[in-house]
């Protein structure tokens, strides 16, 4: 048991004014991982007020110390990468094999890579008679999922404090016990008191409670779409900067003329990364109709060799789902998919056999999907793949167009300058060609209710800026 019975205020490890505790579940085992306080709006306005009064100091900190302490908090974090990876393991059920390099390992390079990103970025500018320069925004309230923990919340932290912000953190309720060895690594840099603050609980209390103080100048939330509206709405009243990276529905478009095994292998692993639990996951497979056979036959197959088991066996792709509520939710959408007259290539609604313990789905694949079923419309968040058939290449650009969101998308081609030129009629913020690989400092958000705003790289520097004008 991993007993957390303090938030870090100012500095300190206090006790929370709210009422109880929350429990954390082990995905695997179905067992109590460990407890955190259940904070209150209380908690967050004493860490608000903290931040608010580091920040001036903080602010006029010089810019090579604020870079030397970040990457400080990197270098200790990376002392305890096989940790966080295994209690990240856990908490999401990211195989360990994957989560010690993705989970544990990318928040690492997000705190030490920044001194290139600040290098390269345009602090001052002089036009005409004008100095334009960027200055902190002031409080930051950081609002973090689940799906990648760990990273969500330093891809907020780290440019923040770099900029010379201060925050104030809500990481989720579901997945927080490694945000408490974030602010362990925190208080061992020698961070200033008041410039990073950790306040625990539900997002209807401490995260609403962040949104709406006056004293907060920027909330950074990742999450669903639904709870971001709410965050943009509580935020207005207070004509603060509200930045989101939402959900998706992100298509994968395989054309004509492309490598069809490489491409659908590749589109399955871009699905069921992380059991689908990716904002940006490819699960729409948008294929010409003349390939359907073709690509349905290596679907299957490719499934087929992603059997979902225990995140601690070696060699592991797929773990279970965060939670009983996310692994029913998936259920009823793979139902959906079913009763809607969508056809089941492999998986289905079951639990996988010999796991009826831990919250494990079936990596689902169905074919024969419309663009108007709910399995392509509805972001599911779990292991279950649309394979589309369309007629033409302009017929798929519309079905991948086709959506409220716009986060991700993938194309390909035989020749890439055509897959370029399919990209760019994509309305979303990131498109892989022919498989392109992740890129961290490249910039990261979406197009339509995928969010507003960029992380990542010196692009996410920008989220915590205001711009001045000095007129001489």
């Amino acid at each position: 048991m991993d007993v957390r019975d303090k938030i870090f205020i100012n500095g300190e490890w206090v006790a929370s004014t709210g009422d109880g505790v929350l429990e954390v579940i082990d995905s695997t085992t179905e067992e109590v991982l460990g407890t955190i306080p259940n904070g209150s709006v209380d908690d967050v306005d004493r860490a608000v007020r903290a931040a608010a009064a580091a920040f001036p100091a903080w602010a006029a900190t010089p810019m090579e110390e604020r870079v030397a302490l970040v990457a400080k908090i990197g270098e200790h974090l990376a002392m305890r990468t096989d940790k966080i990876g295994e209690l990240i393991s856990r908490e999401v059920g990211m195989p360990k094999g994957l989560s010690v390099p993705i989970q544990a390992g990318l928040p690492v390079g997000a705190f030490t890579d920044l001194a290139e990103h600040v290098a390269a970025f345009p602090w001052e500018e002089v036009i005409g008679n004008s100095l334009v320069v960027r200055e902190p925004i002031g409080v930051v309230g950081a609002i973090t999922p689940w799906n990648y923990p760990l990273y969500q919340i330093a891809l907020k932290v780290a440019p923040a404090l770099v900029t010379g912000c201060t925050v104030v953190l809500k990481p989720s309720e579901v997945a927080p016990l490694n945000a408490f060895e974030l602010a362990e690594v925190i208080a061992e840099a020698g961070l200033p008191a008041g410039v990073f603050n950790l306040v625990t609980g539900v997002g209807p209390v401490v995260g609403e409670a962040i949104a709406a103080h006056p004293l907060v100048d920027a909330v950074s939330f990742t999450g669903s779409t639904r709870a971001g509206k709410r965050v943009m709405q509580v935020g207005a009243e207070t004509i603060k900067r509200v930045t989101l990276e939402l959900g998706g529905k992100s298509a994968n478009i395989i054309l004509e003329d492309a490598d069809i095994a490489t491409a659908v292998s590749s589109g399955i692993f871009g699905c069921f990364m992380n059991s689908g639990q990716t904002c940006s996951a490819l699960t729409r497979m948008i294929v010409p109709r003349s390939k359907l056979a073709e690509v349905e036959e290596i679907a299957v197959a490719t499934a087929a060799a992603f059997p979902p088991g225990d995140p601690f066996t070696e060699g592991a792709m797929i773990g279970p789902l965060v939670s009983a509520v996310q692994r029913d939710r998936v259920r009823g959408y793979i139902n959906k998919g079913i009763e809607e007259g969508a056809k089941l290539l492999i998986g289905g609604p079951d639990a996988p056999e010999g796991l009826e313990k831990g919250f494990f789905i079936q990596p689902t694949v169905f074919s024969d999907v419309t663009s108007d079923m709910t399995i392509a419309r509805e972001e599911i968040f779990g292991p279950v793949l649309s394979i589309i058939p369309v007629d033409s290449e302009e017929e798929a650009i519309a079905i991948a167009n086709d959506t409220p969101y716009g986060l991700a998308g993938s194309v390909w081609a035989g020749d890439p300058a055509h897959a370029e030129e399919v990209a760019r009629k994509l309305r979303t913020g990131q498109v892989d060609i022919n498989g392109g690989p992740f890129n961290v400092s490249a910039p990261f958000g979406g197009y339509k209710q995928s969010g507003n705003g960029r992380e990542r790289g010196k692009f996410g520097l920008d989220e915590f800026l205001e711009t001045k004008s000095l007129q001489r």
